[in-house]
């Protein structure tokens, strides 16, 4: 038997204390315990952690408060577009959509790719057929639009389209171990502001954003995606867990240190199938939450920012 655990985030970015106004803040942080408080409710009487990852994105994908879902960051042409992944440890099985513009869960949507097709990725409209198909609940796009949301792609597209510094990674991810000892991951996504072309990043992508194995760890992703697509992020880390024996934190950190040195920021979250757990960034901040037997605990900012 293992130690169930789950550790969740819910995007990184330049978040410093006193950058978000105090209700954001309180409203992000009700959200990560909300999303444990899910997770929790399955891993504590030995459900899978399967179940515990979809449950945690599902509340995550709901809330406003975070890119993914409702509350999803807009395109270009002022719509939102969802991505998701989830896998499964115990074989590696995997599903992903992306480019949704309709289907409400689109983590319950990946998870129906991974259990109801031979495939692993469907895309826009096809994706959306298929979510008809199962009988996913379908939303108009507006939906998903908050004010909020509408005031930042106006901010940027007056820029010219292109991202400023304060850029913040909201998307949302899930990890776990259940008492069984098997890993899973989920990721959701709005993407990025204003993103134009069809563009798609790390978290719909099987070892790039996402990724499960119950040799090494479970990973979900948060940041510049492209980025951590160069470094095939997640599965870098399990690799250097199952063939150069490195320890979670350790291979989590050295991940992060070569998505740097591309140029890229963001933060990772992982579980290893002994219950252990490990999350770091290399923005000022990372909406983040870990739970487990021995209690739990929710934060945003890094200690440095703190000090």
């Amino acid at each position: 038997m293992s130690d169930w655990t789950l550790v969740i985030h819910g995007g990184s970015g330049a978040l410093r204390p006193g950058s978000l106004p105090p209700q954001q803040e309180e409203r992000a942080l009700a959200g990560l315990q909300s999303a444990l408080d899910a997770g929790e409710a399955i891993l504590s009487v030995g459900g899978a952690a399967l179940d515990a990852v979809e449950a945690a994105v599902r509340v995550l994908e709901d809330d406003p408060a975070f890119n993914a879902g409702r509350g999803s960051v807009l395109n270009a042409d002022g719509r939102a577009e969802l991505d998701a992944a989830i896998m499964d440890g115990r074989g590696r099985a995997a599903g992903a959509v992306a480019g949704l513009v309709t289907t409400r869960a689109p983590i319950s949507l990946a998870r129906a790719v991974m259990e109801r097709t031979p495939h692993i990725l469907l895309t826009y409209a096809g994706a959306e057929s298929f979510a008809r198909e199962t009988g996913l609940e379908q939303v108009d796009n507006d939906w998903f639009v908050t004010p909020e949301r509408r005031r930042q792609l106006d901010e940027v597209m007056a820029n010219g389209g292109e991202f400023d510094a304060d850029i913040k990674y909201g998307t949302v991810g899930a990890v776990a171990c259940d008492t069984h000892g098997n890993v899973a991951a989920a990721t959701s996504t709005g993407g990025l502001t204003a993103k134009r072309w069809g563009r798609i990043g790390d978290s719909p992508l099987i070892g790039a954003g996402t990724y499960a194995d119950n040799r090494a760890a479970a990973v979900s992703a948060t940041g510049l995606g492209e980025a951590f697509m160069r470094a095939v992020a997640a599965h870098e880390l399990a690799a250097r867990m199952r063939l150069a024996g490195e320890g979670l934190q350790q291979a989590l950190d050295a991940v992060l240190a070569d998505i740097a040195a591309l140029g890229g920021s963001g933060g990772l979250i992982a579980v290893s199938p002994s219950g252990e757990a490990a999350w770091g960034f290399t923005t000022p901040g990372m909406y983040r939450g870990r739970a487990s037997a021995e209690g739990r605990e929710v934060a945003v900012y890094s200690e440095a920012e703190l000090r």
